[in-house]
């Protein structure tokens, strides 16, 4: 394990150096992405240490066993020896884990949207409140959360939310949220006390800043309208928001959240790019689908991947078959548990693919 992450230690060094020169640092663009790279290696750089420095102490304690013949030193030196093993063994795993490839968009941030789907307006309800959901997840982890567009029901559910949140790590823990989203629960509009089953979608995009692909201007179709958001009197008399359709893929995106037409033209071409992205990215990974449906973290939005359980106070992850009993701590945005067992999951089905290879 040590000779893999020997070249990785070498070029975290080398960048270590390179930052603090006065040459890179007035470069602020090569600055940054040197940081950035830095800062991706840091953590296997830091465990080459960790694991060079245990190889050692393994090596010190089993040459002096050799000569040592007090029989209760002798115990103490073996005691070391295996829970230095055990440490040894420990770190291998996580090196294991941290030079597995990582998904090129994980440290991009990311366009969230939410709509109801099967259950009419209780559909429309609890698409809402899993929009808080993340909203609060969001907030517990210091990210920035902007509304892109939204247009909720009159007995106030949503029958449409697209949001951008921004920060760090924010598409590598949200990227597992994709999916169709199951709850069963008594829904507020319900006179006999009797338990519904709806549905939400919610898909999660990187958000892409640039494309390698062209968007053509005679390719776009783009309509100014009225914002029926809140704002006051401004949104009614100015046709503010924006709606910019892909015309070869039909694609729609809609922005209503500034009050200005030119912020909101930059927010929905953002949105346009993440789904062509995303658009693109689909149609090449279809060739490869019967693999990726062994893998947690596909993304695919057509999948029933979670189930909110009310009565039973349960929340089940259909994926991993794991179940958390605090519906209530969980709708107020404490997944992190889900998302870490998501994350272990994606991990060791990655593991045991490149062990098959």
């Amino acid at each position: 394990m040590l000779e893999q992450t020997q070249k990785i230690k070498q070029r975290y060094d080398e960048l270590t150096e390179l930052v603090v020169k006065p040459e890179i640092i007035a470069d602020n663009k090569l600055w940054q992405k040197l940081v950035k790279e830095r800062s991706s290696i840091e953590e296997i750089a830091q465990a080459h240490d960790e694991l060079s420095k245990l190889l050692k102490n393994l090596h010190d304690s089993e040459e002096v066993m050799k000569t040592e013949s007090d029989p209760e030193m002798l115990e103490i030196f073996r005691e070391d020896i295996d829970s230095t093993k055990k440490q040894i063994d420990e770190l291998n795993e996580k090196i294991q884990i941290l030079l597995l490839p990582k998904d090129e968009n994980d440290d991009k941030n990311c366009i969230l949207e939410v709509r109801p789907a099967a259950g009419g307006e209780e559909a429309a309800l609890f698409a809402s409140t899993l929009m808080n959901m993340y909203v609060r997840y969001a907030e517990r982890n210091h990210w920035k959360v902007e509304v892109n567009d939204i247009e909720e029901t009159e007995l106030g559910g949503l029958k449409e939310c697209s949001l951008t949140i921004s920060g760090t790590d924010v598409f590598s823990k949200l990227k597992y949220e994709s999916g169709v989203h199951r709850v069963q629960r008594v829904p507020e509009t319900e006179s006999q006390g009797r338990v519904h089953t709806s549905t939400v979608t919610v898909a999660v995009l990187p958000e892409i800043e640039e494309v390698d692909f062209e968007i053509l201007d005679k390719d776009l179709r783009i309509d100014t309208y009225r914002s029926s958001g809140a704002g006051g009197q401004h949104v009614n008399k100015t046709e503010s928001a924006i709606r910019m359709t892909h015309i070869p893929t039909g694609i729609v995106v809609a922005c209503q959240d500034e009050r200005s037409q030119i912020k909101n033209r930059e927010k929905a071409m953002s949105l346009l790019k993440a789904k062509l992205y995303d658009y693109y990215k689909t149609q090449i990974d279809s060739e490869y689908s019967a693999n990726r449906k062994n893998q947690v973290g596909t993304g695919d939005r057509s999948e029933r991947i979670r189930t909110y359980n009310y009565p039973q106070g349960r929340i089940t992850d259909h994926r991993i078959n794991y179940s958390i009993f605090s519906v209530d701590t969980f709708m107020d945005g404490d997944i992190e548990e889900m998302i870490e067992e998501l994350q272990k999951a994606d991990q060791k089905q990655k593991l045991e693919n490149l062990a098959l290879k």
